[in-house]
């Protein structure tokens, strides 16, 4: 074969994304395994090893087509040291050697990141940044992450937590809490469950929506459901998308102002509303940019969907090795 392939694996804290992929960035092959967080996650690289290996004998081939392993991990990263810092729902202790566990296991040389770090750099290499260098990303999910790239290189910060954008101040006073101690973050606002809580909240003042309906059918709704009923014109719906717009339009503004980066990207389960997001965001941060900043700085939605991080994480070692 004439191209090697690198592994890129985005680890989530329930499944764990795998993929074989060439430098050139094209995906051969991508598949998902269930992360095992028991045991303070000790089979999480052990697992991820047999994959692979069970992977390369399914498709008729051996590791030394591979010439090394990139991964996502959620949490703080210090990238020089490959330790992840601290991460919740993983099982692993503080400062977990997670390069060190994974080159042993797998017997690859590795490079681990942030997996919204991950995300932007699968972005700009090979989605919506089109090879830009200086490129934000936001991954507006369950949560809000972010990864920050200044000169085609993750700014990392002295403890590994730079680009934490979901908890950037949205709401200075009165703002919901966040699961990270503060109140009024970002995320509070901009993620699926902030935009339901929203919704929640203007339902509780009696205000009529199309959500009702959703609740008397399933029990519930989602983010999504906002979305469609504001298509519909529904007026709750849309104070709650000028509430979200307003505030990701202002901290998105007040970044770039900061960074003047070449691109926004808007990735994550969120950003798949599409221009009814998007535009009045677009809106709103032309309000708040520095006019040099608004005429150079450009949004734009992710492209790479669940690959940005897969893609990410095998640039990391490409770089790394200079492939």
């Amino acid at each position: 074969m004439s191209k090697k392939w690198i592994v890129g694996v985005d680890l989530g804290g329930t499944t764990t994304k795998l993929a074989f992929i060439t430098n050139d960035g094209e995906i051969i092959h991508k598949w998902e395994i269930p992360t095992d967080n028991a045991n303070e996650g000790k089979n999480i690289t052990i697992n991820i090893a047999k994959a692979i290996d069970e992977k390369l004998k399914e498709l008729g081939q051996t590791k030394d087509n591979l010439i090394g392993i990139g991964m996502g991990a959620p949490g703080p990263v210090n990238y020089e040291k490959g330790i992840v810092l601290n991460v919740v729902n993983l099982g692993w202790p503080n400062n977990y050697p997670l390069k060190d566990s994974l080159e042993t296991a797998t017997l690859l040389p590795a490079a681990i990141e942030n997996d919204a770090n991950c995300a932007a750099l699968g972005e700009m290499w090979m989605g919506a940044g089109n090879g830009a260098k200086d490129l934000v990303c936001v991954t507006l999910g369950t949560g809000v992450g972010g990864g920050v790239i200044a000169g085609g290189k993750v700014v990392q910060g002295i403890n590994g937590a730079a680009g934490e954008i979901g908890h950037i101040t949205a709401i200075p006073f009165g703002g919901a809490p966040c699961n990270c101690g503060k109140t009024g973050c970002l995320e509070t606002v901009a993620s699926a469950t902030g935009i339901v809580r929203l919704a929640r909240m203007e339902l509780a003042k009696g205000s009529p929506s199309e959500l009702t309906d959703k609740i008397a059918e399933n029990g519930t709704f989602t983010a999504k459901d906002v979305f469609d009923a504001a298509r519909n014109r529904d007026e709750l719906a849309q104070t709650v998308l000028n509430e979200v717009s307003f505030h990701l339009g202002f901290v998105l503004a007040s970044i770039a102002n900061t960074l003047n980066p070449e691109k926004i990207v808007l990735g994550g389960g969120v950003s798949k509303a599409g221009d009814i997001l998007l535009n009045p965001v677009k809106s709103n941060f032309e309000q708040f940019a520095f006019s040099a900043v608004r005429d150079s700085t450009k949004l734009a939605l992710a492209t790479l969907g669940n690959d940005a991080g897969v893609l990410g994480a095998a640039w990391l070692i490409k770089n790394q090795l200079n492939q």
